[in-house]
């Protein structure tokens, strides 16, 4: 009886140190720089974190290792405002995103598999790019990357030629610094976004009639 339940203890023991080195196998992990290509200070994060104020590092990020996992960072606390999803990877230089990042947080795989559903997975690519492969920047009649949607690759001086005017409330930018504007011919407020993945355009949402290429 005491070899038996000595065995079974053993047994229960090796399940559960496999369990835990399963489970940390599978955790995100991201490390934030406060400089271009990885210099200067640093944070390694594996849980979400709703105020990089608690690290010391608001608003201080410049460029990202995503070593596992895929990583929502936003430029507000409690994951608010504008956010891009970054999937395992190195990205040398937040573009569009320099030193406003203020919330990180690993989105599950349900998130992954929503957005891949809808043909718009924010890996990188071959190219470097944050959306699906296709063309520099994607427009969406909805938050979130739903509804019809205006691919472009060259400047658009009036959404109305693409019927789609006053209508996009995200956006994904695959290359490039593009300026999107409420009026036509890049006119009124304008907004500087560079890649990334835009799940929501604050108080430009359903309000952009141009977009342009400005790098």
């Amino acid at each position: 009886m005491n070899t038996f339940l000595s065995r079974l203890l053993n047994t229960t023991v090796l399940l559960t140190a496999t369990s835990l080195l399963a489970a940390a196998a599978h955790a995100g992990e991201i490390t934030l720089y406060t400089d271009d290509n990885f210099g200067g200070a640093s944070v390694t994060l594996r849980s979400a974190t709703p105020d990089l104020v608690d690290y010391g590092f608001n608003d201080r990020a410049s460029s990202v290792i995503v070593r596992s996992g895929s990583w929502e960072l936003c430029e507000h606390s409690g994951f608010r405002g504008r956010c891009i999803v970054l999937q395992r990877g190195e990205y040398r230089r937040l573009e569009g995103f320099n030193d406003e990042v203020s919330s990180v947080r690993e989105v599950g795989e349900r998130g992954r598999d929503d957005r891949d559903d809808r043909g718009d997975r924010g890996d990188r690519g071959d190219r470097g790019g944050w959306g699906r492969r296709g063309e520099a920047i994607v427009l969406f009649a909805h938050a979130g990357f739903g509804g019809r949607r205006a691919e472009l690759r060259n400047d658009a001086h009036a959404l109305d030629d693409y019927d789609f005017n006053d209508q996009a409330g995200s956006v994904i930018i695959n290359e490039g610094q593009w300026e999107l504007c409420e009026h036509a011919d890049f006119r009124g407020k304008c907004i500087l976004l560079g890649p990334g993945r835009y799940e929501q355009l604050g108080d430009m949402n359903n309000r952009i009639s141009s977009v342009r290429r400005v790098r």
